[in-house]
């Protein structure tokens, strides 16, 4: 009699989307009974929340726009691609911990979000400026097949939409301002991708985004409505230009903005640093016995952030001797003076330090008294700490090496010929890069363009010996046109090396040739990851279902004919192992071992982690697999070949072992 295996089953086809699984999640938490049978009930919601607490819909202040509901339809639709090795155009592919992504970036972004969700320090992205004059990819119904998609679309309509090849064929089209929706589609097109962003996102996580005039106000609403208004950090001018651009209207444009976002921002205390210039050392014009310093920050928080009833740990009384010489959280003396943290105006805030904390750094605050007795606290901006982290950057984001002009430069010494239009300048990027990060955090970009930003890393890298950052860059290889002036010498410069004429060559050889020309000047006993991991966007390695039209019987043995067998004729191991390692959570830079017919899942220390069965499995190889003893075996049903027996055994096997086992 056959035999039933107890194994846990999954379906490969079961596409929730992981952001959207993981909001749901959250508010289970929060509202347990407001769920029936795993819906929403909205009026038990109601209940919860109070109907005062609820906006009128009739009259709300909101940011809407033409297109948003289906923005949010497509955030919430499922990627049914996966991401696929791509070694040849690799650099260290084994040993490096950075990625190139070539994609279409919402759906690279949506793969990436089981694996990386939490994950990610800092994000930067230059989206397009929506100036009248740019493509923007609009994914279509991403459950289409490409021949679907050829039989709908053709290979050019009235529109002017172009048909891509192979995965990405999507549309561009140009989005004139002379088009009624010519804010909503870029909003259209940047709400799913920020919201995608955010769930990557660490907590203590910070975006930051270059605009300028022609969205810097929709953009603001938007990330407003995406981190929340509590989590806006700055919008700040950034001169790129001092001269002025004198083609503009009105005024000579000097500058653009960086937009400046935080996942939680009451979560950190303040941002990092940017390093002193020789102006700067004159400014520590105080002295004692540790070295100079200035008047920094007062040790009473502002704003709302700050405010007691947020930070109710932060509020308790520091008592100041009567000479105004002593300061300390435990009384000093019966005539101390008390000082709570409330405003002139009688608010109630918080200190910026805990009461133990402070207890331990009183010598570092200054005591300042004012005629009307009113008693402040300021921080001893010590020189010697700033030289280590750097001064609080200012809000008006000015130095000449910010010159978009210095971007260009950087190309044309790496590529000998100006291939390639205003790429960011690398002091500007290197700064945001220290200001929203530190030593051994991860960091992306998913408009990488020219690679400026990966650029930018490996130079900061070259002073840091042990935790280096890593990187995700994302780049969609949208073709270069030969027409175009400004890009006909891209173009060319690709046919010289043999390569696809797309942006996203120009990239990868752009950090290729940034890398080599950075070890030139590598100091000794240094090491230095230089190297990326190509992956590509590509149709998953397993079939998808497709619901069978009127449910016809016909139709639906037809599909289940299909599933005899769910692995697609084109794949192989290696991008099964990778598709299924996203899947399961780990991330592309995790350690894979591929040894006969297993393939190891290890963490970062080595250890084999989770055991995949691809492609057959037979009973002498259960005892190596727990002797290895994983947390998880993985096997595809068809390994088995129709033996149940041998299905249950392995199952019970593991069971005993204290291994999990799925099947799929």
């Amino acid at each position: 009699m056959a035999q039933h295996s107890t194994a846990q089953h999954s379906s490969l086809t079961d596409n929730i989307n992981p952001s959207q699984q993981n909001n749901l999640e959250k508010l289970k938490q929060l509202f347990p009974e407001i769920f029936c049978e795993n819906k929403i009930d909205w009026e038990k919601l109601k209940l919860v929340l109070g109907e005062e607490n609820l906006a009128d819909h009739n009259e709300h202040y909101c940011l809407n726009w033409a297109g948003k509901s289906s923005a949010y339809r497509t955030l919430q639709s499922p990627s049914f691609n996966t991401l696929s090795p791509c070694k040849e155009e690799s650099v260290n592919f084994d040993t490096t911990q950075n990625l190139f992504i070539e994609a279409e970036n919402m759906e690279a972004l949506k793969i990436l979000q089981k694996a990386y969700a939490g994950t990610v320090k800092m994000i930067y992205i230059d989206p397009p400026y929506n100036t009248g004059n740019d493509s923007f990819i609009y994914p279509d119904k991403f459950s289409e097949t490409r021949e679907e998609y050829a039989k709908r679309v053709g290979d050019k309509d009235a529109e002017g939409y172009i048909k891509r090849d192979g995965i990405f064929q999507w549309a561009f089209r140009k989005n004139s301002k002379d088009n009624g929706h010519y804010h909503s589609n870029w909003l259209s097109m940047m709400l799913p991708r920020l919201h995608l962003a955010k769930t990557l996102l660490r907590d203590d996580g910070v975006i930051f985004i270059s605009i300028d005039d022609n969205e810097q106000a929709q953009l603001k609403l938007l990330c407003d409505e995406v981190f929340g208004a509590e989590n806006f950090v700055a919008s700040l001018p950034t001169i790129m230009n001092l001269k002025g651009n004198n083609d503009e209207f009105g005024f000579a444009g000097t500058h653009e903005y960086t937009i400046v976002y935080m996942k939680n921002k009451s979560s950190v205390d303040d941002l990092n640093g940017i390093p002193l210039t020789e102006e700067d050392f004159a400014d520590y014009d105080q002295e004692d016995e540790k070295g100079k310093f200035y008047q920094g920050a007062t040790l009473m928080r502002t704003g709302e952030d700050g405010a007691r009833e947020q930070r109710p740990n932060g509020y308790y009384p520091i008592f100041v001797s009567r000479d105004y010489s002593r300061m300390s959280v435990e009384k000093l003396a019966n005539d101390d003076f008390i000082v709570y943290p409330i405003t002139k105006d009688g608010k109630e805030m918080s200190w910026r330090r805990s009461k133990d904390t402070l207890s331990k750094s009183l010598n570092e605050f200054i005591i300042k008294h004012s005629k009307n007795g009113k008693i402040s606290f300021y921080k001893k901006q010590r020189l010697e700490d700033d030289i280590a982290s750097g001064k609080k950057a200012k809000s008006l984001f000015y130095k000449p090496a910010y010159s978009s002009g210095n971007g260009t430069e950087v190309i044309k010494k790496l590529f000998n010929k100006k291939i390639f239009q205003n790429p960011k300048p690398l002091e500007l990027l290197k700064n945001l890069i220290r200001i929203g990060s530190n030593e051994g955090d991860l960091i992306c970009d998913f408009f990488c363009g020219s690679g400026s930003f990966a650029h930018a890393i490996m130079e900061l890298n070259l002073k840091i010996k042990e935790k280096q950052r890593q990187y995700i860059c994302i780049q969609l290889p949208e073709e270069l046109n030969p027409k175009d002036k400004k890009q006909k010498m891209a173009y060319e410069f690709c046919q010289s090396l043999g390569v696809s004429e797309n942006i996203a060559e120009i990239s990868k050889e752009r950090i290729r040739r940034a890398g080599a020309q950075i070890l030139q000047n590598l100091p000794e006993n240094h090491s230095l990851d230089i190297g990326f991991k190509v992956f590509k966007l590509s149709e998953s390695n397993f079939k998808q279902w497709q619901t069978p039209k009127n449910n016809e019987v016909k139709n639906i043995k037809a599909q289940l004919d299909i599933f005899q067998d769910i692995v697609e004729p084109t794949a192989t191991v290696e991008n099964m192992a990778y598709e299924l390692a996203l899947r399961l959570g780990f991330q592309l830079t995790d350690s894979f071992e591929f040894a006969d017919y297993l393939v190891w899942l290890n963490d970062k220390t080595g250890k084999r982690k989770t055991a995949l069965l691809l492609t057959q499995y037979h009973n002498e190889m259960l005892n190596h697999i727990i002797d290895a003893q994983p947390q998880k075996v993985f096997a595809l049903d068809k390994v088995f070949n129709g033996n149940d027996a041998l299905k249950a055994n392995l199952a019970l096997q593991l069971k005993d072992a204290g291994i999990a086992f799925e099947t799929f």
